[in-house]
């Protein structure tokens, strides 16, 4: 969306809009503050029964529950009634699936129930009852269900083509669908040898080597039996196997070489120089290369660029542009960016970027970057105003957005941070509207049971489709019942009518911003902090077992709560207070232990102190280019987005002009090391 000029903050009357745009949040807060919570409905505890019943597998008790629940007519019956019929779908039958749609017509379980029944049918190769079911899916959004919708089409004699092999693609696992799509089609001589190479190679470089494996075998039983070797042994079969001979020898050797290179990427460097990049096929050393080159820059070597250079030089020996994944190219432009000592090579960053899918290339990260290297590279070139024109003309088209590199963007323009003005709040025929949507009255009462899995599943089925104003008017219904996260996730989801108040809620603001000013924190970084945490729900429990607003672990808590000399017991690491307290206490620390970089304190919260302490080795560079070089893609997200949430949080926060880019602050690089993580667990 490209911004309205008059939406920006100017300097000679932007702190007249400003502190309208915060009397404006500040009294929509107060209001959802203020809201009351759901109340408990009869019939609760015969659903959460009915659920501890369907996780045991208690099929006499869970049939007991369900049939309770639907004779009384409880507003959640379906869920035990779902409950029951997944835990024997094995042994159902199209027409009981039937009356269980009958029985619910339009509700989220009948549409996940229709998805779990599809995939049955697929399994039981019944290609009628599918045929006749898929057109009723409305989610539509399973994977495996897309595959085997190809295929009932390919057998009706469709050209489904493009669309399968996109489809197997992109699939994740080795799952039956997809696979038998592709074996069907290889078959029908509609995939041939390359597509089944090719997608090995994809597989391989993501790290799938079932998928690999599955792959090859279309090629021939060997082929499959090879690549499993392979995988299990690159080194043994580079040294004992391996060859030229033909295209599929050729092909084995690429992959074992992309293999080997996952774990020690020098050594399958060494080997590639020493023997196999004159004996490949030029396409196929330029897939080796840049595999290499991925693996590299991922453990954040100083060498991946020339890896990735290597590629590109046999990428042109082959006369044709090579289809590396996106993600190989996202890591080239980061190597890019972190060669020669800091310097970057924008003229390698401007071609990775250009290589990328079309829909790659409109990721605000990649729109940004990309403008970065046109203006680097027009310094030296005649036609350098075009290209710095263009650039501009890029960095714009994404300053109206809410995120890290639309905040950079607009600040590399010279332009204040983007704050749309606040849209009309729903009316009362509206909110009437949402509050008597069956979908949202359900998932409301699953999140108040303890049910939030199912909760938010009603809702996300609830929204689709919605208008803007919709949207607006869910997501307040949501906020005044202090679901914050349906509140967040909602509203994040409206396209021109965008109110700041709803995507970045200010909870508990009394004492989040008491808590952060006694130990000297900012109270938007904070914010921002646990914005990305937990949404703002205070019971929120990780899989590994972080709790909380703040989503401390336990060994954290206590090693904080000691450090600080607070009286602590693992039974208040929920309480909001204690949470509060100690979160921001160690992030305090952390904070400190790297000198108040906010991006390195940020990836020390979510991946531990001494992950980031050893990222940050290597060249000074802006920190910008150090988040986006963050190995873990959690983590690499994580940063970017606490940091972005902070700044718009600081003009919630009363900041006249909040800067991303004074919140990154000075160029990361190594430091002598701190004590923190020394004892830290």
């Amino acid at each position: 969306m490209t911004p309205n000029p008059k939406n920006f903050l100017k300097p000679v009357y932007g702190r007249t809009l400003l502190v309208a745009f915060v009397a404006q949040l500040a009294l929509c807060t107060g209001l959802i503050a203020a809201a009351p919570p759901a109340h408990a409905q009869a019939g609760d505890a015969t659903i959460v029964d009915a659920r501890e019943a369907f996780r045991k597998k208690d099929r006499n008790r869970w049939g007991a529950r369900r049939s309770a629940a639907v004779d009384a007519k409880l507003p959640l019956a379906m869920w035990p009634d779902y409950w029951e019929l997944t835990n024997r779908i094995g042994e159902v039958q199209q027409a009981e699936v039937n009356e269980f749609a009958a029985r619910w017509p339009g509700s989220y379980v009948e549409d996940r129930f229709r998805n779990d029944w599809l995939l049955e049918l697929g399994k039981r190769r019944d290609w009628v009852n599918f045929a006749a079911e898929f057109p009723r899916f409305r989610m539509n959004d399973d994977p495996a269900v897309t595959c085997y919708a190809l295929l009932v089409e390919a057998q009706a004699g469709k050209d489904v083509g493009e669309a399968a092999l996109a489809a197997w693609f992109a699939q994740r696992d080795t799952d039956d669908a997809c696979a038998l799509l592709a074996a069907t089609l290889t078959d029908a001589k509609q995939f041939g040898t390359a597509d089944a190479w090719r997608r090995a190679r994809f597989a391989i470089d993501a790290g799938r080597p079932g998928a690999a494996r599955q792959a090859a075998a279309l090629v021939s039983i060997a082929a499959g039996s090879a690549v499993g070797e392979l995988t299990n042994s690159p080194a043994r079969y580079l040294a004992k196997g391996a060859s030229t001979a033909n295209r599929s020898a050729a092909e084995l050797t690429t992959l074992a070489l992309m293999r080997m290179a996952s774990n020690d990427a020098d050594a399958a460097a060494g080997l590639l120089n020493d023997r196999w990049d004159r004996a490949l096929p030029a396409d196929l050393a330029a897939w080796a290369w840049a595999s290499i080159g991925k693996q590299a820059a991922m453990k954040l070597q100083p060498d991946a660029s020339d890896f990735y250079q290597r590629a590109a030089q046999h990428s042109t020996r082959a006369g044709r542009n090579i289809d590396w994944p996106d993600d190989t190219l996202a890591w080239k432009v980061r190597a890019a960016l972190r060669a020669d000592n800091g310097k970057a090579r924008w003229q390698q960053v401007a071609q990775a970027i250009n290589a990328m899918s079309a829909s790659e290339q409109r990721d605000p990260a990649w729109v940004y970057w990309k403008a970065r290297a046109l203006t680097a590279v027009a310094t030296d070139s005649q036609d350098g105003e075009s290209m710095r024109s263009l650039a501009r003309e890029q960095m714009g088209s994404i300053t109206g957005q809410l995120n890290f590199y639309a905040a950079l963007a607009a600040e590399h323009l010279g332009r204040p941070v983007y704050l749309p003005p606040r849209p009309l709040p729903p009316t009362p025929a509206e909110r009437a509207a949402t509050a008597s949507n069956p979908g949202f009255a359900r998932a409301l009462q699953l999140i108040a049971i303890g049910l939030r899995s199912e909760g938010v599943r009603e809702w996300n089925f609830s929204i689709r489709g919605m208008s803007d104003r919709e949207l607006l008017a869910a997501a307040q219904l949501a906020c005044d019942r202090e679901v914050w996260d349906r509140c967040i996730n909602t509203s994040d989801r409206t396209k021109t009518e965008i109110d700041m108040a709803q995507r970045f809620p200010m909870p508990f603001r009394k004492d989040v911003v008491a808590k952060a000013n006694e130990i000297g924190l900012d109270p938007a970084y904070v914010y921002g902090l646990i914005r990305q945490e937990s949404r703002f729900i205070m019971d929120a429990r990780s899989s590994v077992g972080a709790s909380g607003l703040m989503q401390l672990m336990p060994a954290t808590a206590r090693w904080t709560a000691k450090k600080i000399g607070f009286d602590y017991t693992h039974d208040l690491i929920t309480d909001r207070d204690t949470n509060l307290k100690l979160g921001t206490s160690y992030l305090k620390l952390v904070l400190d232990d790297f000198n108040g970089s906010q991006a390195l304190a940020a990836a020390a919260y979510n991946a531990g102190p001494g992950r980031p302490r050893r990222w940050r080795d290597g060249p000074f560079i802006e920190p910008a280019i150090w988040a986006e070089n963050v190995p873990f893609a959690e983590t690499r997200d994580y940063v970017k987005k606490v940091l972005s949430n902070a700044t718009y949080y600081a003009a919630q926060l009363g900041v006249q002009s909040p800067s991303l880019k004074a919140r990154l602050g000075r160029p990361i690089g190594p430091a002598a090391p701190n004590v923190l993580d020394k004892d830290l667990p």
